[in-house]
Order: structure tokens, then C-alpha cells, then sequence
């Protein structure tokens, strides 16, 4: 949504990206360090340099799930209203339905995998979430509605059902009809001028 050229990301943050990537499509457990290096296109031993365990990988990849939340609202601010801003949202979700379909969401289905760690991730991860449902909150409360944490809850929790479900029943259509309703509520909240 700028003019600037991308710079290439350097290995530290290939390998962030390429860790979320491959979590999401492969889940923690099964995923080995080899998978990552092939992923972010560096060699096994590069990885030892950055990332010294595979614990460091998924908080690196929480990272990287932090960085991609930053960028989807920065790009989302762009709009002027908050109504459309929270329908920006809803869209951006629904172009990803495919990917949905196959893996589910993926700061989801992370969460439920580190949930069942004793070694505080899962916290890191929360953070993030909870970064997101508080700026989902602001643009609600810039609506003028009072309810706004219980509606920026209603949101986002929508979209981790649906998640849910798209991926149960590998449907995109279901994510993609539930974005449509979930846009048309937004509307209904929007005080009438």
C-alpha cells in the first residue's frame, strides 16, 4: 500500500517468517529445524548461528506473527472510518480462506498448540492476540459504542470459529459467507447520521 521498494529480509527474519510459515502448515511437534532452513532457503547450520534451539525458532515466530499483525494495522489505518477499517479486516481474512481451509488461522491454531506448553509462549503468543483485539476495540469505541470490548471480542472470536470450521470441513465458502454477515454487522453497528 506505499511506493517504497521492499528491502530483501535478511536471514534472521527469512527464518522467522519461514518458522511461522512452517509451524502453521506442520504444527511444532512435527516440524524439524531442517524444515525451517529449507523453507527460508538457508543452509541447517546458518540456523544454529541465529537460533541456537527450536524453542528460540517459535518465539521468533511469534515475532513474526507480532511484525505481520503491525503491518495489517498499519495498512488498515489507511482507511478513514473505522466502520471500513474493521471491514478492511473481515476482507483481509477472507482472501485468506483458502490457506484456512487447509491449516486454519494461523496465530490460532499456534496458540492452541503452545496452550498445551508449560514454558510461557503461549503468553507471548496472548500478547500479540491481545494486541489485535485492542485495536479491533478502538475502532469499535471510535464507533461511539460502549460495548466495545464485548463487540471486539464478538469479532474476533467470529473469525477463530469460523477458522475453525473452514478448516474442519476444508471449506473456504463457509469463511467467505461468514465475512460477508460479519461486514453486514459492522454496518448495523455504525450510529445513523
Amino acid at each position: 500500500m506505499t511506493d517504497s521498494v521492499a528491502r530483501p529480509a535478511g536471514k534472521r527474519e527469512r527464518l522467522s517468517d519461514a518458522a511461522a510459515q512452517v509451524f502453521h502448515e506442520q504444527g511444532v511437534e512435527k516440524t524439524t529445524i531442517a524444515d525451517i532452513a529449507r523453507a527460508a532457503q538457508v543452509p541447517v547450520g546458518n540456523v544454529y548461528y541465529y537460533f541456537k534451539t527450536k524453542d528460540q525458532l517459535v518465539q521468533a515466530a511469534i515475532g513474526a506473527h507480532a511484525r505481520t499483525a503491525r503491518e495489517i494495522i498499519t495498512a488498515l489505518e489507511q482507511f478513514d472510518a473505522p466502520a471500513e477499517r474493521l471491514k478492511a479486516l473481515v476482507r483481509g481474512w477472507v482472501e485468506q480462506r483458502e490457506l484456512a481451509a487447509r491449516f486454519g488461522c494461523p496465530s490460532g491454531t499456534l496458540a492452541t498448540e503452545l496452550d498445551k506448553r508449560a514454558d510461557g509462549l503461549d503468553r507471548e503468543l496472548a500478547d500479540v492476540m491481545r494486541g489485535l483485539l485492542d485495536w479491533i476495540e478502538a475502532q469499535f469505541a471510535a464507533l461511539g459504542r460502549t460495548d466495545s470490548r464485548e463487540l471486539a471480542v464478538a469479532l474476533l472470536a467470529a473469525y477463530q470459529g469460523i477458522s475453525l470450521l473452514t478448516n474442519t470441513f476444508r471449506d473456504p465458502a463457509m469463511m467467505a459467507a461468514e465475512g460477508a454477515r460479519l461486514e453486514r454487522w459492522i454496518d448495523s453497528l455504525v450510529p445513523a447520521t
